[in-house]
């Protein structure tokens, strides 16, 4: 989509989404409110859950968010695990464009020589939460970021433990999110000793799973979790409910990739990818519906700014794929990408369009399943490296431990849901495989996948002699009552606040600076600039 039309887009849905607030007569002075927005961010789950056609767990807020709300059947992760996939989420770019693709960046491995280090965005790229405060929303975030960079102050007005809609100001659209890791990979662990809230003996098993009471008692503690995720969202929603809010307020519930066991989360196969996600609209429009249409986790951010009213940036590469009103656009296939997960490389990449998947391994020299140190920790993965060790597993089971991998897979996801017959050989698949190729190649160049440049290389790219430029520091200029407020460093947000002369400067209550700033005989403007990835300037100030 080009950039002209992009940009018409968004200012004819922030003029659709006023003159549908405005049925009735409004005075002058009135303002049509925009609608709230509330992201639940579960952790690690694929979908299941009873409103996708699984009942283990016991879901009531969630099935009543599904009867109240919209449900989107075919919602898939970038990368399948969490810190690239949050960085696209807040970005709205593809983590292999923006070298966020590597698992994780804020922690060093010095076992491969890889530091930590926060990446450095084009300058352009900003966090789209920053775009919404611009937009005029109190932003919150509760309080997990891991965006593979170190978030600026421009990015939230809160994010904390305690970040919470209820702490902005009154009138005040608000976006806020809430993240449950309670469904996190590492609860299979941590919780194993907690009562079970499902039947070990009634959990359904993939069939790359052999039987085996650990690993029943392991898939059990997973649909446990979701149970008391389920009823934290609840809480959330009572809140909201308490406040007034539940039909002013847009509610996105969805999960920040598949798993949390083994062969789902870090794979890129649908076990990976495919997330469940649902919307309760204001007034429950189109409620209890199902929507079939491909939704990309890089779709979230212009998605999500179109809802609130706000311009879409021309940089992003996401399209608008969810919403209530207003056009949206048809996605024909979302991409996936896996590199280095903790210590371990690989490189593969993904294509799928509503049915069929291609994945390009580029290293099929490198096994199919990753000495993934972090994971051994739960007693299904070493349940599972026991079978193997003793010849136990079947052959379909076997095949997540192959030492090596074709180059090219190919699935019907359709009558394969697992991915367990690679097809790529077969003569009838032959265009369809030809074309998901191609558009794969297409995505690989448009996007400047990073994906071939060395970490360390990458790194060198934006740390010169891996040492971290910093922010210069930002500059007043007065203009009889009013500052305006800039930094020589391209890319830089400004934050700021405007504090009593000689009054300390709080460390919750910066703005973002969007133009000059009023300020009074009697009143100081304390400002810092971040550029993301770079070091923060000094916090600098301003009197007149």
């Amino acid at each position: 989509m080009s950039s002209n039309f992009r940009f018409l887009l968004s200012v004819f849905v922030a003029v659709f989404c006023l003159l549908a607030g405005a049925s009735y007569p409004q005075k002058a002075s009135e303002k049509v409110q925009k609608p709230n927005i509330l992201w639940l961010v579960t952790e690690d789950i694929s979908p299941f859950i009873s409103s996708y056609g699984d009942a283990t767990a016991k879901t009531p807020n969630l099935d009543r968010l599904a009867r109240e709300g919209v449900r989107y059947a075919n919602v898939f992760d970038v990368s399948g695990v969490c810190a690239p996939s949050r960085s696209c989420l807040i970005t709205g770019m593809y983590p292999t464009s923006i070298g966020t693709d590597n698992m994780r960046t804020l922690n060093a491995f010095p076992e491969i020589g890889i530091p930590k280090y926060s990446v450095v965005l084009p300058p352009e790229v900003k966090m789209f939460s920053e775009l919404m405060r611009k937009g005029g929303y109190y932003c919150t975030n509760n309080n997990k970021q891991d965006y593979q960079f170190v978030a600026p102050k421009s990015g939230w007005d809160e994010s904390s433990k305690n970040a919470h809609w209820r702490n902005g100001p009154q009138g005040k659209p608000f976006f806020s999110v809430f993240n449950f890791e309670v469904t996190h990979e590492s609860q299979i662990w941590k919780k194993k000793n907690d009562p079970l809230l499902v039947d070990p003996a009634k959990v359904p098993l993939p069939p790359y799973y052999p039987e085996s009471p650990v690993i029943r008692k392991d898939v059990a503690r997973m649909y446990s979790n979701i149970m008391e995720m389920d009823q934290q969202v609840g809480e959330i929603l009572r809140q909201l409910e308490a406040d007034g809010l539940l039909d002013k307020t847009i509610i996105v519930w969805y999960s920040d990739n598949g798993g949390p066991l083994p062969r789902g989360k870090r794979e890129i196969y649908d076990t990976g990818l495919h997330v469940p996600m649902i919307i309760r609209f204001p007034n429950k429009q189109q409620a209890g519906t199902v929507q079939s249409q491909l939704v990309s986790f890089v779709d979230f951010a212009p998605s999500t700014l179109t809802m609130a009213g706000v311009p879409v940036p021309q940089y992003m590469q996401g399209k608008i794929t969810f919403g209530v009103n207003g056009p949206k656009e048809n996605r024909k296939y979302v991409f996936a990408a896996r590199d280095r997960m903790d210590s371990e490389y690989d490189m593969v990449r993904a294509v799928r369009d509503s049915r069929y998947k291609y994945i390009r391994n580029f290293q099929p020299e490198k096994p199919y399943m990753q000495n993934i140190i972090y994971r051994k920790d739960m007693d299904l993965m070493r349940e599972l490296l026991k079978f193997e060790a003793e010849g136990k597993l079947n052959p379909v089971q076997q095949l997540w431990f192959r030492k090596s991998k074709p180059q090219d897979e190919f699935y019907d996801t359709l009558n394969d849901p697992y991915e367990l017959n690679n097809l790529i050989a077969d003569p009838q698949f032959t265009a369809k495989i030809n074309e998901l190729k191609a558009a794969l190649a297409d995505w690989m160049k448009l996007t400047d996948d990073k994906g071939f440049i060395p970490e360390k290389k990458w790194i060198e790219s934006f740390w010169p002699a891996m040492k971290q430029p910093a922010t210069q520091d930002p500059v007043f200029s007065q203009n009889g009552g009013t500052v305006s407020i800039a930094s020589a460093t391209d890319g830089a947000s400004i934050s700021y606040q405007v504090i009593a002369k000689g009054q300390q400067v709080k460390e919750k209550q910066w703005r973002v600076y969007t133009g000059p700033v009023k300020l009074a005989d009697n009143q100081t403007v304390a400002a810092i600039a971040e550029r993301i990835g770079y070091k923060s300037s000094a916090i600098k100030e301003f009197s007149k």
